[in-house]
């Protein structure tokens, strides 16, 4: 290779490190969303063991869905770029697997073992944090998805209440810890000068 050719290796290699870098502040800007998700995983797990099972997590998940667009209708809106893109197309299609799938489940009253209910929403948030970790070759999302994928396995041993302890472990963790990680980091960067 001559060194042109070299030169122009190494700007794309920059360039792509550069939109994995944006797409993971991107996400850190995304913080409050993983919170504010978790607290709502609690709200509805609280409120189903006071006995309103069937009513708590639609109620929940419609209202921190309104939050989550009013929030978004209210922000700044920045430029749509591929990366930005694929990061939210992982993220939509997971809120509609979840909004499709569990309430179809729970009305047609298949979804009445709460191993399955708990398998199946660590594998999908561990689908899409390892999918958009692996996108953006980020180890903390990354593990974030390793320990979704470990609470589903575990989940489908043991007793319920053992069960829904793990889930409730992995909702901190992935979901409230994670998004606070990312606030602060996205805080930290506002105020270093790096975000624009």
């Amino acid at each position: 290779m001559d060194a042109m050719e070299t030169q122009e290796l190494k700007d794309r290699l920059a360039l792509i490190e550069q939109m994995m870098h944006a797409g993971r502040r991107s996400t850190e800007s995304w913080g409050w969303t993983f919170v504010l998700w978790g607290v709502a995983y609690f709200i509805a797990i609280g409120w189903s063991a006071l006995g309103a099972a069937m009513y708590a997590w639609p109620v929940t998940m419609t209202a921190a869905g309104i939050v989550t667009g009013v929030v978004l209708a209210r922000r700044k809106h920045k430029p749509n770029t591929t990366m930005s893109r694929a990061m939210g197309g992982i993220w939509i299609a997971l809120g509609v697997s979840m909004m499709t799938a569990f309430p179809a489940l729970g009305i047609s009253g298949r979804l009445l073992d709460p191993h399955i209910f708990i398998t199946m929403a660590c594998a999908m948030l561990g689908m899409a944090n390892g999918a958009a970790g692996i996108v953006l070759k980020w180890r903390l999302q990354i593990a974030s998805a390793c320990v979704w994928w470990v609470a589903g396995v575990v989940a489908c041993f043991g007793s319920e209440t053992q069960a829904l302890v793990v889930f409730m472990v992995a909702i901190f963790f992935c979901q409230i810890v994670f998004g606070i990680v990312c606030m602060m980091a996205e805080a930290k960067g506002k105020k270093g000068g790096s975000y624009a």
